[in-house]
C-alpha cells in the first residue's frame, strides 16, 4: 500500500507445514523460463484461472530480478544462439549492458523498467512494448492466439481493474492448500520448523 497498490484482509489462523520439500516447490511453483501452457496449467492445478495468473505477475511492477533470471534471452533463447525475438531491441541493448556475457548472473535489474517502485499497471503496458524483463511475463502478451493478451491489454487500460482482481487473486492463493484441526504447526520462527519433543511431564514440546 505504501507503493500505491491495493489493501486487502488477511485471514488469520492459517498453519504451518512441519516438512519442507525443496525440489517439490521447485516443480509446483513456476519458473521465469516457462511457457504459457505450463504457468497456466500449474495455476490451474491449484485452483487459479488465467485472470488469476495474469493478475499476479503484475506484482512484477515491483521488485528486482537477477541476471541468471533472464539472460538467457539476451545471447541464447532456446538454445538459438540468439535473442529473443520478442524482446524490444532498444531494451534488449539496455540489459545486454547490465547482463554481459559470461558475467556471474548476480547482477540485479529493475522488473519493471518504467516505474521500478510503484505498485501500478505499467507492467502490463511494458508488456505491450515488448519490455517484460521474464520470459514468463512477455509469455503473457506475446504468445500467438493466447487467451491473456486480452487481459493485458485490459489491465494496461484500467488500473483499478488489476488491482480488484490481483486482490481477488491474493485472496484466493492464500487459501491454498490451507492445514486445519491438528494438521500444521505455529512456528517459533517462520523460516524453520519447529522441533517437536516429548518432555518428562508426558506433554508435547515445541522448540527451534
Amino acid at each position: 500500500m505504501q507503493a500505491g497498490g491495493p489493501s486487502w484482509d488477511v485471514l488469520l489462523g492459517r498453519r504451518d507445514g512441519t516438512t519442507a520439500n525443496r525440489t517439490g516447490a521447485d516443480v509446483a511453483l513456476p519458473g521465469p523460463f516457462e511457457t504459457l501452457d505450463v504457468l497456466k496449467s500449474k495455476f490451474l492445478d491449484v485452483g487459479l484461472n488465467t485472470t488469476d495468473l495474469v493478475a499476479l505477475s503484475g506484482a512484477h511492477t515491483f521488485g528486482r530480478a537477477q541476471c541468471v533470471s533472464f539472460s538467457a534471452r539476451l545471447y541464447n533463447f532456446s538454445g538459438t544462439g540468439s535473442p529473443d525475438p520478442t524482446l524490444n531491441s532498444t531494451y534488449l541493448q539496455t540489459l545486454q549492458g547490465i547482463c554481459l556475457k559470461n558475467g556471474i548472473g548476480t547482477e540485479l535489474t529493475n522488473l519493471d523498467l518504467t516505474t521500478p517502485d510503484v505498485f501500478d499497471n505499467y507492467y502490463f503496458s511494458n508488456l505491450q512494448g515488448n519490455n517484460g524483463l521474464l520470459q514468463s511475463d512477455q509469455e503473457l502478451f506475446s504468445t500467438n492466439g493466447a487467451d491473456t493478451v486480452d487481459i493485458v491489454n485490459y489491465f494496461s487500460a484500467y488500473q483499478y481493474a488489476f488491482f480488484v482482481n490481483f486482490v481477488e487473486a491474493m485472496i484466493k492463493m492464500g487459501n491454498i492448500s490451507v492445514l486445519t484441526g491438528t494438521e500444521g504447526e505455529i512456528r517459533q520462527n517462520c523460516a524453520l520448523v519447529n522441533t517437536n519433543t516429548y518432555g518428562s511431564d508426558g506433554l508435547l514440546h515445541s522448540s527451534i
